[in-house]
């Protein structure tokens, strides 16, 4: 199904011309190499790491149109999130879901004075909305999405009602407002997705994770260096796109220029394992604010319930972890909702944060500094004979809208026409997804029909996890004995094999982390990690690896997750 990393590099070696070097495997640098592939330019695409280990990892599982955004004047980008958020639900339609979202309300006419300074551009804090500023809100969201409705329209509860309908809620709210939004149930493996799809579009793209820029060369190329082997190689690109994220500033550094185009703030989320909140939640998200005005949220995921976020600014995006007052600061957070549920921090699953790639700014309220995205770039000077285009800020919603902008200009760059559009086109297992109950009933029946060993059970699993390339997975997994896991019986020996075979897994990291949910719903043990690091050892030909591999992974999870996989 891919090339071979060996391969790859190879390819480089005796060829290293190349026309978009992009640097940063991030959704913003795996979209942009989906799009350029649409467009016939051959690029190369390389992470220091792997595939969405930063802030792309990181997100609040949101694909939104940016309600919040409205306080701020960025209408453009409210207009865009919801025009992106309604192509994901139609293209990326097995992980992104619609999602009921309450927002539950404490006073009735305050925060007016307040989001009018905002709005204005004048210093205020957005704080204490009430129930006429949150209706305002509600009804220009839903008036921007009034020639292409999606879902319904948002709804106003009475105290009398909301109680009725929540008995755990805050009694000391007035109302509680219901709209509609989405979330994605895996993001890290729709980057695997939108890598997929571009290799299969334009075979002559190629993507290498472990892989980073090392320096400049004399004759105008940059040099890149393999982490697995630390062998390093050349290749001379036309355009350069730096997607690095909360890297972009040091990564212009080490093409030597010196820039100040990111000023990101940490954002922390908590993944916890209470059965009283998640059915406090009623399969909704709860969208609310704390004492100073962040916005809070809270919804159910995977089982559990995911709880987010912190915004903080940070200087050093490398040793950021969820720290300890973090914690109390979004446990506290949901006794505003709930008050009378009682969350131990044993029930903490799994803790993350990212960085988000904002721009430089000024503002003293970190929730005023634009989400929206920019392309700054840098024309040719001294030894870099090439251009940089940084992409700057951005989101998880608006990616496929930000990579077409930035392939439109590189094309005119390069000289060569932009002549297909993505905004129809499925991703990866969206592509046939049954979005229906009579077509889901027939891909069952279908599935079952070429591997009858398979349950319907264990067919709609597949399908919830990989969309129709579960149909790939399904043929893989028949294609020899397979058998459960023993730590966890959720997957088999060969569905693992064919993630560590197809899906650029180098580390054993890359599988818990980023290729499936284990880590994140707290599924990690120590019998776990030496089962899977048999078959990664098997697959990769690297016995003995398997002792390496299970303390890289553990001290992973101790330092970023503060999770103990006893």
């Amino acid at each position: 199904m891919t090339r071979s990393r060996s391969e790859t590099i190879a390819r480089f070696q005796s060829q290293p011309e190349i026309p978009v070097l992009i640097l940063g495997a991030g959704i913003n640098g795996v979209g942009l190499l989906r799009e350029l592939a649409l467009q016939g330019i051959d690029a190369l695409l390389v992470d220091k790491s792997d595939i969405a280990a930063g802030a792309s990892s990181a997100p609040s599982r949101m694909i939104h149109g940016g309600l919040r955004y409205l306080e701020n004047r960025e209408t453009r980008l409210v207009r865009e999130s919801l025009k992106e958020r309604n192509l994901l639900l139609q293209n990326a339609p097995h992980y992104v879901k619609p999602l009921a979202t309450t927002i539950p309300v404490f006073h009735r006419t305050s925060g007016i004075f307040n989001a009018m300074k905002v709005f204005f551009g004048l210093k205020g804090k957005s704080v204490n909305r009430g129930a006429l500023l949150v209706k305002i809100g509600l009804t220009a969201y839903d008036w921007y999405t009034r020639r292409n409705r999606v879902m319904p329209k948002h709804r106003l509860w009475s105290k009398a009602e909301s109680l009725r309908h929540r008995p755990a809620l805050n009694p000391a709210i007035v109302a509680t407002a219901t709209y509609y939004d989405a979330w994605i149930s895996y993001p890290e493996r729709l980057c695997v997705e939108l890598v997929n799809d571009a290799l299969q579009i334009n075979p002559r793209c190629a993507f290498l994770n472990y892989c980073s820029l090392a320096q400049l060369t004399p004759n105008g190329g940059v040099m890149l260096q393999d982490h697995l082997t630390g062998e390093a190689f050349e290749v001379k690109p036309e355009v350069v796109v730096n997607a690095t994220g909360a890297w972009i500033d040091q990564t212009n550094l080490a093409m030597e220029s010196k820039t100040s185009f990111i000023g990101g703030t940490k954002g922390s989320h908590l993944v916890i394992n209470n059965r009283e909140l998640y059915e406090a939640t009623q399969g909704q998200m709860l969208f609310y604010e704390n004492a100073e005005g962040r916005i809070c949220i809270l919804f159910p995921i995977h089982g559990n319930v995911l709880v987010g976020s912190t915004d903080v600014r940070i200087d050093h995006p490398d040793k950021v972890i969820c720290e300890p007052w973090e914690v109390e600061y979004m446990l506290e957070s949901v006794k505003q909702v709930f008050p009378s549920i009682d969350i131990k921090t044993s029930e903490i699953v799994f803790r993350f944060t990212g960085v988000r790639p904002l721009p430089h700014s000024g503002a003293t309220v970190t929730a005023q500094i634009s989400r929206d995205h920019a392309i700054q770039t840098l024309p040719p000077v001294g030894r870099r004979r090439f251009p940089v285009y940084s992409l700057v800020g951005g989101k998880w919603t608006t990616f496929r809208a930000f990579s077409a902008i930035a392939t439109s200009q590189i094309a005119a760059y390069l000289n060569v026409p932009v002549v297909a559009d993505s905004e129809q086109m499925p991703i990866g297992g969206g592509r046939d997804f049954p979005t229906t109950d009579l077509a889901k009933d027939a891909w069952l029946a279908k599935m079952k029909r070429l591997h009858p060993a398979l349950t319907d059970q264990r067919l709609e699993v597949l399908l919830a996890r990989y969309g129709t390339t579960a149909e790939a997975v399904c043929d893989f997994c028949g294609a020899d004995e397979d058998r459960s896991l023993h730590a966890l019986p959720d997957y088999t020996w060969r569905e693992i094999e064919f993630l560590i075979r197809f899906e650029y897994v180098v580390h054993l990291d890359d599988l818990i982390l980023r290729r499936t949910v284990m880590a994140f719903t707290g599924a990690v043990s120590r019998p776990l990690l030496e089962e899977l690091a048999t078959i990664f050892a098997s697959v990769k030909g690297m016995p003995g690896i398997e002792a390496q591999e299970i303390a890289r992974t553990i001290s992973i999870l101790q330092q970023k997750h503060q999770v103990n996989s006893n």
